[in-house]
């Protein structure tokens, strides 16, 4: 593995493997449902909050590999951050997917890991399999009482 993108490609088909917080969260305080008719990537994100800081947040649904490792990922990112550091996150990673990153939000908050769907951008279909979650939760978090729709 000496290309980077070895690496990237690994640490996404680890996500999609084992999941980290795929599970339902009896206790959620609001949670969103998430559709992305192109692929069939169906999820569930739940979320907890103490005042205006993300305490836990667990997705549930099926999806392809960038869908379920970008939900995964996304879960790690926000558990410990205020609701305006999700949103600062939120806004950074869409537009390092869209292809935006080096013109938007380069003051922002740090994507670390998230870096790894920096390639997706290559790929406009799959821009929405990486961003599904990040809707959703963005959803949840506002509290929306509608499916959350890629189209």
């Amino acid at each position: 593995m000496n290309d980077p993108r070895d690496l990237y490609q690994q640490l996404i088909l680890d996500h999609n493997r084992s999941p980290k917080n795929r599970r339902v969260m009896e206790d959620a305080d609001s949670h969103a449902e998430g559709f992305n008719p192109l692929c069939g990537d169906r999820i569930t994100v739940s979320i907890k909050l103490d005042n205006d800081v993300v305490t836990d947040v667990a997705f549930q649904g099926s999806g392809c590999a960038i869908s379920t490792a970008s939900a995964s990922l996304m879960t790690e990112s926000l558990k410990g951050k205020t609701l305006a550091e999700a949103q600062a996150l939120f806004a950074r990673f869409r537009a390092m997917v869209m292809g935006e990153a080096a013109s938007a939000c380069e003051d922002g908050p740090a994507l670390g890991k998230l870096e790894v769907f920096s390639g997706v951008c290559a790929f406009p279909a799959r821009v929405k399999c990486a961003t599904l979650a990040w809707h959703t939760v963005k959803a949840a978090i506002e509290r929306r009482d509608e499916v959350v729709t890629t189209e």
